[in-house]
């Protein structure tokens, strides 16, 4: 079977990411270890491993062909319909990636579930930028929300994520997603705020269901989002949130660095957050070096300078 007009989508524009060349590893069907309610793709039966895909050189080849056309890409992301990780060939993909890529980056998307596995841990470690899931903590929750095949261990996982942002000289990003009534209650944001600080990844990214999603489940509110970021302390916390309300208000000094203590803010945050008044206090704090902007996997922080 011929692969070639299906592997790659894109180039797109990403908000976090940049110029994005998208790679399919599993385009011809769902081939995923979780069978999440939230998801937007048709529920499926779990597997724990790829029984078609194509090949480490109809993948190459194809990423030749769009260098040449788009030659512009800030990020080849690897991504599948399903789980990325499950490919057998991932760490021979990764290499021969790796030769090509010049000076764009590599980013795999993954749930996180097989991170414990020492053959993708190793390969995860050659990649420029790795986002894992996390939905839950709780394998009470796990079960419920991400439904995972029997063959995940899941009280292996966070251990092996913060294995893995120790040894990573790389980008580690953690993504959230919530569902109303699953992973919203506070037992569940306490388990997955202390996991969260133990891996210490370089970003969170916290979201909620945005498209049709495989099962009747529903979002949770952009408040309750805020809620959780502000709840997840000194941690680099980005929202993810489609039509995102602005709550445009006037801040002073002092209440802009205690905010800052509390939890950096994005770019974002202050476009949606503060008047003009408030973005020359900003501004000022920035130039007398009470603040700092620093940059975590492609989006930029305010953040207070201890």
């Amino acid at each position: 079977m011929s692969y070639s007009n299906s592997i790659i989508f894109g180039p797109i524009p990403s908000r976090r990411f940049g110029i994005s060349l998208g790679i399919d590893l599993s385009p011809s069907k769902k081939q995923c270890n979780f069978d999440c309610l939230y998801c937007e793709l048709e529920g499926a039966k779990t597997v724990d491993k790829m029984d078609i895909y194509p090949s480490v050189e109809e993948i190459i080849k194809a990423i030749k062909e769009n260098f040449l056309k788009h030659p512009k890409i800030d990020v080849i992301t690897i991504t599948c319909n399903g789980e990325p990780t499950l490919y057998p060939k991932l760490d021979e993909l990764v290499d021969e990636i790796n030769k090509i890529k010049g000076n764009t980056k590599t980013l795999i998307l993954s749930n996180g579930s097989t991170i414990y596995k020492q053959e993708v841990f190793n390969t995860l470690l050659k990649i420029d930028i790795v986002k894992l899931s996390l939905d839950c903590v709780s394998e009470k929750c796990f079960k419920k929300l991400d439904r995972q095949n029997s063959s995940v261990e899941i009280n292996k996982i966070i251990p092996a994520m913060c294995e893995f942002s120790k040894q990573t000289k790389n980008d580690l990003v953690l993504e959230v997603l919530f569902v109303k009534d699953l992973n919203d209650k506070e037992e569940e944001l306490e388990l997955l705020y202390k996991s969260i600080v133990s891996i210490n990844p370089k970003r969170v990214d916290i979201g909620t269901i945005d498209r049709p999603p495989a099962y009747e489940v529903k979002p949770v509110s952009y408040e309750f989002l805020e809620y959780v970021a502000n709840r997840f302390q000194n941690l680099n916390v980005n929202i993810v949130y489609k039509n995102r309300p602005k709550l445009i208000q006037t801040y002073n000094k002092e209440e802009i660095i205690s905010m800052l203590k509390r939890r950096p803010l994005t770019i974002e945050d202050i476009e949606n957050m503060f008047d003009d008044d408030s973005k020359i206090v900003l501004d000022t704090l920035f130039k007398n070096k009470v603040i700092q902007l620093v940059n975590s996997s492609g989006v930029s922080f305010y953040k207070y300078l201890s």
